[in-house]
């Protein structure tokens, strides 16, 4: 009986876990269209983040980059300061 039961699920894994490199291998299709149609695949990729996101916690969020942006202000013409406002 155990053992039926333990086949039962190492199959539903497997199942859902060749469900979810399907889900994988569509959705880089779909970010290859994205790229094609003109978009930027990583700008889509962060909207999407954004979207998860609880709406509090993505002010909270916009809030910090302004802060940290606005304390770059004159070092994000140097390249530290370029390379520090490319990876906010």
């Amino acid at each position: 009986m155990a053992d039926q039961q333990l086949l039962s699920y190492v199959g539903r894994i497997e199942k859902l876990e060749s469900e979810k490199r399907d889900l994988g291998t569509d959705i880089g299709d779909i970010y290859k269209e994205v790229k094609s149609a003109g978009f930027d695949p990583k700008i889509v990729r962060a909207l999407i983040r954004d979207r998860r996101m609880d709406a509090a916690e993505r002010e909270e969020r916009d809030a910090l980059l302004e802060t940290y942006r606005a304390a770059l202000g004159d070092y994000a013409s140097c390249p530290l300061g370029a390379a520090a406002m490319e990876n906010l």
